[in-house]
């Protein structure tokens, strides 16, 4: 593991860090898009008065926080493999270079020492897991892993409710910021009731002290919603993503291959809009992760 200076030098401080992943560069957007909003969540995070630790696998090492050549890379390369914590080992022994999931993003910050960690929104229970049993590595690392997740909710392709049920069984601290509603990733209101809500960054930080306190393994959930002048218009979102959902069924794509396939349908069916919400919800969502750090390490 190869630390960048600023960021370890944060760390070693007890400055405020805040971790970003990695697949949404390589994976979650559209080139160009996928730089200009990985650097603006880096800005965002600064200027929350944080340091941003964008997460990788380069050349079989992994690293925390990245340079322009390396964002580049990670952005423009087509041979990058998408890194859930399982696929780590097998990237880092052959040489490869990785995008970090939430999953593995959260694994290693924590490694490293970095106790926040901003995403878009997180995977959770598909909506075929009865039949499929398919269900992301995102969840069962939040339960071990002693990090906080700022995202906007779960990705609105998901079973909301299963996910949220899945995270009570789980012991997950879930938050609603400013919300008692838990954020739908591209929608404001997934519909759900949020067990806890919490109105500063400041309450976020005292909740993490308090669960390490009680020892509680695993992490804290801030679900930060898009407002609602923000969001895709929920009847296009509904319609275009249950057509999305028939196509993925007639193609058999399943797996790791189905949520690019219907976020790629969803951005074509709303006309671009859901692409406009995501980067929205990302870069807010660092904003509101930087201050949280902020806050954390001020206690």
């Amino acid at each position: 593991m190869r630390i960048a200076d600023d960021v370890a030098g944060a760390i070693a401080e007890g400055r405020a860090v805040v971790a970003l992943e990695s697949t949404i560069i390589a994976h979650g957007l559209p080139r160009p898009d996928n730089l200009r909003v990985a650097r603006a969540c880096e800005a965002a995070v600064r200027d929350a008065g944080a340091v941003p630790a964008t997460i990788a696998v380069l050349g079989g090492e992994v690293r925390i926080g990245l340079g322009e050549e390396d964002l580049e890379r990670i952005g423009s390369s087509d041979d990058v493999a998408k890194c859930s914590v399982r696929d780590l080992p097998v990237v880092c022994a052959r040489g490869g270079d990785g995008a970090t999931t939430v999953a593995a993003t959260a694994h290693l910050a924590a490694r490293a020492g970095i106790s926040v960690f901003a995403t878009g929104g997180i995977g959770g229970v598909h909506r075929d897991a009865s039949a499929s049993f398919d269900e992301s590595a995102d969840l069962v690392e939040l339960a071990r892993t002693p990090i906080c997740v700022v995202c906007a909710g779960v990705k609105s392709i998901l079973d909301g409710a299963a996910t949220l049920e899945r995270l009570e069984t789980l012991g997950v601290t879930v938050l609603g910021y400013r919300s008692d509603r838990l954020a739908g990733f591209y929608l404001s209101d997934s519909g759900l009731e949020v067990p806890w809500r919490v109105d500063s960054p400041g309450e976020i930080a005292a909740i993490m002290r308090a669960r390490a306190d009680v020892g509680a393994p695993g992490g804290v959930l801030v679900a930060n919603p898009l407002p609602a002048s923000e969001q895709v218009d929920p009847a296009l979102h509904d319609r275009v993503l249950k057509e999305a959902l028939v196509s993925a069924a007639e193609q058999g794509v399943h797996g790791k291959a189905i949520t690019p396939f219907l976020l790629d349908r969803l951005n074509r069916g709303t006309g671009g809009d859901s692409l406009r919400a995501n980067v929205a919800l990302v870069t807010r969502n660092a904003a509101l992760a930087g201050e949280i750090a902020v806050a954390a390490a001020a206690a």
